[in-house]
C-alpha cells in the first residue's frame, strides 16, 4: 500500500498479507570451535496447520521448554546457555533456575534486580555512577573493527527469588552506542571471569549468522510450498545440508577444498569472513567439474 515510484493513486483494498511461521535454532559451540546444528524446530498459527494449546494459548513456551529439557537431558551442566533478550524475564528465568543450569541472558535494563544492599532498582540505575572495573581493546567482528570497552559486574538477586545469587555484568562499548547488561549464574569473583562471560555471550552471533545463511542462501526465508507438511520435509532436508555444511568446517581436507574450488584472488574476498559461503561454492564447482568428467 506505499507509495511507489510512477504509482500515486494506490487501491483502497486491503494490503495482501503473507504470514510466516515461528523458529527456534540451537547450535552447540565452543569458544574457539566451529559450531554445529543440534536442534531446529518449527510451528505455525495459521489455518488449519496451526499448533495450539487448550484455549487458543500459541505452543511456543511449551516447545521452547522441550527443547531446553532435550539439551539438559543430553549435556547436564557441561554446556551454558546462552540466550537473547527476547527470553529476558522471569517466566524464563524460572526454567533455568528450575533445572539448575549454566545460563548467559542477555537482560533489559529496565527489569529490576535487587543488589547487595537490598535496594530494588532498574539493572541501568544499580551501577549508575560507577567506573568500569576493566578496559580493553577487543574486536568488534560483525563490523570489523576494534573497539574500547569497559567492563563492569557485580552480585545481584532477582525480586522473586532473593535467595539465589547471580551475577549481572555490563559492557560499556564506546561512547554512542548503549551498554549490554547480561545476568548469568556463573560464578564472576573476579574480572578474567567476567571477560569470559562476555566472549560466550559474543559466540551467540553464530546464532544469528546461522538464520541468515539459512534464509538466503538455503532459501528458507520464502519456501514455494503451500502444505505444511510439504514445508517441513523440505526444511529438514535443508537442516541436514546445512548440518552437513557445518561438518566440513571442521574436516581435515577443508583448506585444499576452498584452494581448488574456491580460491581467493582479491583483496576483498581474502579479507572476507565467508567460511559457509566459499564452502558452498567450492562444492558446488567440484560437483559441476565432476558431472562434466563423466559425461566427457
Amino acid at each position: 500500500m506505499r507509495i511507489r515510484p510512477g504509482f500515486f493513486n494506490p487501491p483502497l483494498q486491503r494490503p495482501v498479507h503473507v504470514p510466516g511461521f515461528h523458529w527456534l535454532g540451537l547450535l552447540l559451540m565452543g569458544l574457539h570451535t566451529a559450531p554445529r546444528l543440534y536442534l531446529q524446530q518449527w510451528w505455525s498459527t495459521r489455518q488449519w496447520w496451526s499448533t495450539r494449546l487448550e484455549g487458543g494459548r500459541e505452543e511456543a513456551a511449551t516447545i521452547r521448554r522441550r527443547c531446553l529439557e532435550q539439551a539438559v537431558k543430553d549435556f547436564g551442566r557441561r554446556v551454558i546457555h546462552v540466550f537473547d533478550r527476547g527470553y529476558a524475564g522471569a517466566p524464563w528465568l524460572k526454567q533455568l533456575l528450575a533445572r539448575r543450569q549454566h545460563f548467559i541472558l542477555r537482560w533489559n535494563k529496565a527489569y529490576a534486580l535487587i543488589d547487595e544492599q537490598g535496594r530494588q532498582l532498574p539493572c541501568w540505575q544499580l551501577a549508575r555512577g560507577k567506573r568500569s572495573l576493566s578496559k580493553r581493546l577487543v574486536k568488534d567482528t560483525p563490523r570489523r573493527c576494534q573497539r574500547h570497552m569497559g567492563l563492569y559486574f557485580q552480585p545481584v538477586f532477582h525480586p522473586r527469588w532473593p535467595k539465589r545469587k547471580l551475577f549481572l555484568i555490563i559492557l560499556r562499548p564506546s561512547k554512542g552506542h548503549a551498554p549490554l547488561y547480561m545476568l548469568t549464574n556463573l560464578p564472576v569473583t573476579n574480572v578474567k571471569k567476567a571477560w569470559r562471560v562476555v566472549f560466550c555471550y559474543a559466540r551467540g552471533w553464530q546464532v544469528e549468522a546461522a538464520f541468515r545463511y539459512s534464509k538466503s542462501e538455503l532459501a528458507l526465508e520464502s519456501p514455494r510450498l503451500w502444505f505444511w507438511q510439504n514445508r517441513l520435509k523440505l526444511m529438514m532436508i535443508l537442516s541436514v545440508v546445512y548440518a552437513f555444511l557445518l561438518s566440513l568446517l571442521q574436516a581435515e581436507e577443508l583448506q585444499e577444498l576452498l584452494r581448488w574450488g574456491c580460491h581467493r584472488t582479491g583483496k576483498r574476498h581474502q579479507e572476507a569472513l565467508v567460511p559457509l559461503y566459499r564452502v558452498r561454492t567450492a562444492l558446488m564447482h567440484v560437483w559441476t567439474q565432476y558431472q562434466s568428467l563423466n559425461s566427457g
